[in-house]
Formats: structure tokens, C-alpha cells, sequence
């Protein structure tokens, strides 16, 4: 596996080494020895779950409290997604930047989000399906979001708003100067 900072160097992608003959290929989707080694810290995924979403369904962006927050390793089994995550951490440098990276099927990209981002994504293919590991169950009470069209943020989601299919929960969420954050601290994980 590869692994690569982007312009927040929190995120990260991971890049699976793709081994491929005439029977099909195989993949090494996820090495928690190797992750931790780039990350720095312990990674304890402990639920792992599937979505399935239509053309241009957009689901987020969404983030848990502490001492809920959540990691995330998200990954396209099927399809095409424009994959978003947005810094919420409130003194960070790069507070209210954003990330965007296409995640395929085929090209078998994921994107590492940490604790402190809030996360969203919009399929581009007919339909797509996501698996994703998490490392903090879901906790209700602790469930907030961000508008996905804030234009604080502007989020370029390369589709046409009208086209955008979303929960009636996710059209309600408050911009970011009205959201709850994290406060900044350089390590959500002690």
C-alpha cells in the first residue's frame, strides 16, 4: 500500500497495490500496521459499514462530536464518487478548507478522514456503493452537520444543484459559522 498527504496533511489517501491476471485481480484493501505506521497513532476500527446511493444522491457532510468523533476510511466497491472532507477544527490552520477526491471502483482510491472533519460525498455514476470503517460507533446525540452548499466552504460538487438528491435531515444542517466544532488540539485520538 501507498499513502500520500493532500494539501490538509491529515488526509490522507491510500493507494492499493492492484494485482491483476486473467482470473481477475486481487487487492490488499486495508493494512492496519502499515496505516498506523504513516498516521502516527493506533487505529481501532470497529464497525465497518455499506451504502448504496443513486446518481446524484449527496449524503452529508456529517461528523460526531466528542467524545464521539469518528475516523473514517472510506472506499467505492461500485461506481463513482466525488468524496468531500472539511475541516472543522476550530483553530486549525486550515480550519473551513476542504479536500475533494474522485473515489472509484476502478481506480480503488480511499481517502483516510481523521477525527475533526466533517464528511460528505455525491455519486457521479449511476449508482455506487461505499464501505467504509469507522472507529466510533454511531452515537446519536452526538450527530451534527454542515450545509453542503455553504458558500463559506464552496464545495465545487461538479454537478448541477437541481440534479442533487438529499435528505430532507441533511437540507436542514446549519452553515459552519452557526455549527458546533471540535476546539483544535493536535491529537483527537488521546
Amino acid at each position: 500500500m501507498k499513502f500520500s498527504r493532500l494539501k490538509i496533511p491529515e488526509i490522507i489517501v491510500c493507494e492499493s497495490d492492484i494485482y491483476k491476471d486473467d482470473r481477475g485481480y486481487f487487492i490488499e484493501s486495508f493494512r492496519k500496521d502499515k496505516l498506523e505506521s504513516f498516521v502516527g497513532h493506533k487505529i481501532f476500527f470497529c464497525q465497518e459499514n455499506e451504502s448504496r446511493s443513486y446518481k446524484g444522491v449527496l449524503r452529508g457532510l456529517h461528523y460526531q462530536l466528542p467524545p464521539h468523533a469518528q475516523t473514517k476510511l472510506v472506499r467505492v466497491v461500485k461506481g463513482a464518487i466525488l468524496d468531500v472532507a472539511v475541516d472543522i477544527r476550530k483553530g486549525s490552520p486550515t480550519f473551513g478548507e476542504h479536500i475533494s477526491l474522485k473515489l472509484t471502483s476502478d481506480n480503488k482510491k480511499q481517502l483516510f478522514i481523521p477525527r475533526g472533519f466533517a464528511h460528505g460525498f455525491v455519486v457521479l455514476s449511476e449508482e455506487a456503493i461505499l464501505n467504509y470503517k469507522i472507529d466510533n460507533y454511531y452515537h446519536p446525540k452526538s450527530q451534527r452537520g454542515i450545509a453542503f452548499d455553504d458558500k463559506f466552504l464552496g464545495i465545487d460538487w461538479t454537478i448541477n444543484k437541481d440534479s442533487i438528491l438529499i435528505s430532507n435531515q441533511d437540507k436542514n444542517h446549519p452553515n459552519l459559522e452557526n455549527a458546533e466544532f471540535f476546539n483544535f488540539r493536535p491529537n483527537l485520538y488521546e
